[in-house]
Formats: structure tokens, sequence, C-alpha cells
């Protein structure tokens, strides 16, 4: 169904407000984290590692980041001491990700400002709305996902 046409699009639209809304998500996440000096983006890039993701070309499809870009993300969480880079016995052209014993320490600080930071973007809703807004994005991300080869 077409939900759109060229005649009726507006210029303040939905992949405006879609990506106003996960640039403001992760200002908030971003300064919920500050304490524990790491990013919104470098808590997606842990999380994924913790999920069994763990080779950088993986963690570049999963958060459609370049591989350059991915490697200076790596880089630096490297220096803080919350990875380890390894390799693939069975490939050794790949590269493994782990999460080192701070890295692990790190992870379970994650949650409460997590939540917290959730907490404060959802302000503005109800628990209803917040169920239909999230029932309305599963929606879409999985007809998105079942168009994928």
């Amino acid at each position: 169904m077409a939900n759109f046409s060229a005649a009726s699009f507006k210029t303040v639209h939905l992949g405006v407000l879609l990506g106003q809304t996960a640039a403001l998500k992760d200002r908030l996440l971003d300064r919920h984290l500050l304490p524990l000096g790491i990013t919104a983006a470098q808590l997606k890039v842990l999380r994924i590692i913790c999920r069994g993701d763990d080779t950088a070309v993986a963690l570049c499809r999963h958060l459609s980041i370049h591989s350059a870009s991915m490697t200076r993300m790596l880089d630096r969480l490297e220096r803080k001491g919350l990875i380890v880079r390894s390799q693939d016995g069975q490939d050794r052209r790949q590269m493994r990700l782990m999460l080192t014993d701070k890295g692990e320490t790190l992870r379970s600080m994650f949650p409460p400002m997590e939540a917290a930071a959730m907490n404060e973007f959802t302000e503005c809703l109800t628990t209803e709305e917040l169920r239909s807004l999230e029932s309305l994005l599963e929606k879409v991300v999985g007809t998105e996902e079942s168009r994928m080869p």
C-alpha cells in the first residue's frame, strides 16, 4: 500500500521524525552513560558483542556502519580496556571480539542507566501510547526484515 506520493510529501516527514527521535534517544542515553565514560554508540557495540555477534563485519551489518568507522570505534573500546580482539581459530583473517573483565563489569551497570534514559525519553507517553508505538515500530521493522534476502 502506498502511503505517500511525491505531490503529498511534506518537508517534515516520517523519515525526519524517526531520525530526530533516534538522535534524541542517543543524546539522552549519552548523558546517562557519562559516568561510565562510554557513549550510546559504544553501548550498542558492546550490547551486540554480548549477544554473540562478535566480529566487526557482524557489527557493521547490525548497525549499518562503514567498516572504517567501526574500526575506529573498536580501537576506542580497546583503549578503554572494554574489549579485546583475538584471531579466529578457524579463519585467521577473522578477528573475534570479547568483553574484558572490565567490560563485563561495566555491562552490569547498563540496565539502570538505560532504563532511566528510556523513562526520560518516553515520559510524554502513556503506557498505552508506548505499547502502541512499540507495536507499530516492530511491525515496520518486521516487514522490512521479511524483505531482506
